[in-house]
């Protein structure tokens, strides 16, 4: 049985200077960059997943109202939607996109690209017989938390550092952590927000 990373929606458009920038978004991805730095050993696999918008309807909002719709953000094919300069990306296996046609939280909604099969990140993590994940990235109280709590449904042992997280609001991360204990997910360290 074998660990992977999850990084989780590390984009432009969620950090300093993106369309839903979240405070301590490129710490982030510079600190998730240091980690596999300094331990290149501790997961055997490592992915992330990329909002990618084309037309997700109602979730972009004008006005936004910051619950159920966004400013515009992370649409197929913009720099908002690329990867945060400060993430080292060499070690990343594969990508899952995810909203192209409608809100997506969680990464295992994505799938990779339909040239490569267009597999679903629970699939791809059996195939390669991972049981223990480990979460980071953007934002803590929406992508991360469902991610987290997708991981932990699909039967993989869940784990949030959450030091290389960052949150949209305190009060909104604090709900996200209580549901992520009341799911089993081990969290370890602190959010930003």
């Amino acid at each position: 049985m074998s660990r992977a990373l999850i990084i989780v929606d590390v984009q432009n458009d969620f950090c300093e200077g993106g369309s839903l920038a979240v405070a301590g978004g490129a710490g982030v991805a510079a600190g998730i960059s240091r980690l596999l730095a300094a331990e290149p050993d501790r997961w055997e696999h490592v992915v992330a997943t990329k909002d990618y918008h084309v037309d997700p309807g109602a979730h972009f909002g004008d006005p936004p109202d910051y619950v159920d719709s966004w400013p515009r953000h992370c649409v197929a094919g913009t720099e908002g939607s690329q990867f945060h300069p400060d993430l080292a990306t060499d070690r990343i296996e594969a990508v899952f996109r995810k909203g192209e046609r409608a809100a997506a939280y969680s990464g295992f909604e994505g799938t990779t690209e339909p040239a490569e099969g267009a597999q679903g990140l629970a699939d791809w993590l059996r195939e390669r017989a991972v049981d223990r994940v480990e979460v980071v990235g953007i934002a803590t109280d929406h992508c991360v938390r469902a991610t987290a709590l997708d991981a932990a449904r699909s039967g993989f042992a869940t784990t949030v550092l959450l030091d290389l997280t960052a949150g949209v609001d305190p009060g909104s991360t604090d709900a996200a952590l209580g549901m992520l204990r009341e799911a089993g997910v081990t969290l370890r360290g602190t959010p930003r927000t």
